[in-house]
């Protein structure tokens, strides 16, 4: 019985993800999913990536169970932000996307981040109309994580490995987490960045305004 109803959940979901999919590619706006654990740097990498200069016109959709303490950061950048808090949700699902849509000035974007509840498994489940999931992995949660959360990695077009600047200081091994990503993913795309120096950001954001250009 409990398997039937979480079928029913992810169909229901999936419906409204298709019809927040054509709201979104009517106004040719290009939706990333942004995933992590709770501190691996999401805001973070938003903000540099609104640093960089670009052509990309960006709104950002911020997922919490409480706060806006984030949407607040990234407001600060003169973009159109949106908060959705949970409640106690750990991931965004379609409807809640669907509620805010309208909210967006769609017609001025060409670039929307849903910035995902932190969680390694949940968000990787539910399809919010993105046309991509990018997931930011902190090299402080250690190198075991792509084989303890295959989805995340499976699911994502993109891995960003955050918080490089660490590397000397911790006992991670960058490359076991490239391997085991790949072996789940041979398509994702992997950046090493640090989002407080900056490093790899702009590849990162070169790489994602050419993703952008849809058709």
């Amino acid at each position: 019985m409990k398997i039937k109803v979480v079928a029913k959940i992810l169909e229901a979901n999936e419906r409204i993800a298709q019809e927040n999919r054509r709201i979104f590619d009517d106004a040719g706006v290009f939706v990333v999913n942004l995933m992590s654990a709770p501190g691996a740097g999401k805001t973070s990498l938003l903000e540099k990536t609104l640093s960089e200069k670009t052509d990309l016109k960006i709104g950002v959709i911020e997922g919490d169970i409480a706060g806006s303490d984030d949407a607040e950061r990234i407001g600060r950048f003169g973009v159109p932000v949106i908060q959705i808090n949970t409640g106690g949700a750990c991931h965004l699902d379609a409807n809640m996307i669907n509620e805010v849509i309208k909210e967006l000035p769609l017609n001025e974007l060409n670039v929307v981040f849903i910035e995902n509840v932190g969680n390694l498994v949940c968000p990787a489940e539910f399809k919010v109309g993105e046309d991509m999931k990018v997931m930011l992995l902190s090299i402080t949660e250690g190198h075991d994580k792509p084989l303890k959360y295959p989805l995340m990695f499976q699911e994502s077009s993109a891995l960003l490995l955050n918080k490089i600047d660490l590397a000397p200081y911790l006992d991670v091994d960058i490359n076991k987490i490239k391997r085991d990503a790949l072996s789940l993913n041979p398509n994702i795309m992997i950046f090493e960045v640090s989002c407080k120096t900056g490093e790899g950001i702009a590849d990162w954001v070169k790489w994602l305004s050419n993703k952008t250009e849809k058709g």
